[in-house]
């Protein structure tokens, strides 16, 4: 009896949630009334013949922000839902969230320290003027005379400025230079020695994730030789953090290279009150790993799909 029951149950909710058959149809099928229909479809929800989840997007990041706050011990995590899994729909997205958090945080009397890159520039035209007094921005690291890609560098200081209602202090210099002497006479001078003085006092550094390949900025401004680009390689490289480039440990990965690099030292941002990596999409992945593991950040912004790979 119970199995005819049960049978009878699975019978009807089968051609209403599968088959898509109205309550009516289902009625004159079956010849019973369409109460009755509704009777058993209750039924069949109470005694689990039918289970009903509810898919919430935001829920489902918000398991994946604690998941990935939880395993790299970061101060905060935001994952960003996205509808699909494009360069630019990634970059918009975090940049709009983004925005949104550097708003949160920002108080009177911070220092911002910032690279930057597309990401960055879509961060910095999200981002909301916010009424603060005394808040400091600088340029994190060099910039490059020429780049296939806008870099936005002049875009994302002003408009950080601009924001904040503040000067921007640049740093007017290369990112990377051929000779470790050419870099010891540049930071020799005592404006750039201030810059860099003040981006390493800065309590808020933004960031993202270079990668290392044909899409690399840095590769396309000529600025590596055949050699380094080989040892890059040779030493399984994932990507660079402010001009910086490191492997899946988040150590440096081509000291003589980084012995020429101009800008923020890695070893500095960990020392940050907030050390932001605002970064997705498939070729991101280990970089953003290695930038984790290596305790360069302790503030994520990603998207779902990078998050879900990160946990794998």
């Amino acid at each position: 009896m119970v199995d005819e029951r049960i049978s009878r149950l699975v019978e009807v909710a089968k051609m209403y949630y599968q088959l898509d058959y109205s309550q009516q149809e289902i009625a004159k099928r079956l010849g019973i009334s369409r109460p009755t229909v509704s009777r058993l479809l209750m039924q069949a929800i109470q005694e689990g013949v039918v289970q009903i989840k509810i898919c919430d997007p935001a829920e489902d990041v918000q398991e994946l922000a604690m998941q990935i706050k939880d395993k790299f011990q970061l101060k905060h995590c935001i994952v960003a839902p996205i509808p699909d899994y494009k360069d630019e729909l990634i970059k918009e997205k975090l940049g709009e969230v983004s925005a949104d958090y550097v708003y949160s945080i920002v108080q009177s009397g911070d220092t911002i320290g910032i690279t930057w890159g597309t990401t960055l520039f879509q961060l910095v035209k999200k981002l909301q003027p916010k009424n603060v007094k005394d808040v400091s921005i600088v340029q994190l690291n060099g910039g490059v005379s020429y780049s296939e890609s806008n870099t936005y560098a002049s875009e994302i200081i002003n408009g950080l400025a601009n924001a904040f209602h503040t000067t921007p202090h640049f740093l007017p210099v290369p990112a990377v230079v051929d000779h470790i002497v050419v870099k010891q006479a540049i930071v020799a001078d005592r404006h750039v020695k201030k810059i860099l003085e003040l981006g390493k006092q800065a309590n808020i550094a933004i960031f993202t994730v270079g990668e290392l390949g044909e899409q690399s900025t840095l590769m396309h401004a000529g600025y590596f030789l055949d050699s380094d680009i080989e040892i890059l390689r040779s030493n399984k490289t994932v990507g660079d953090i402010c001009s910086r480039f490191i492997d899946i440990d988040g150590h440096i990965s081509h000291e003589a290279l980084n012995d020429r690099t101009i800008g923020i030292e890695l070893s500095q941002l960990p020392e940050k009150e907030y050390g932001i990596l605002i970064a997705g999409g498939n070729t991101k992945i280990d970089g953003i790993f290695g930038a984790l593991r290596g305790q360069l950040a302790n503030v994520l912004i990603t998207d779902q799909y990078t998050a879900k790979a990160l946990l794998d």
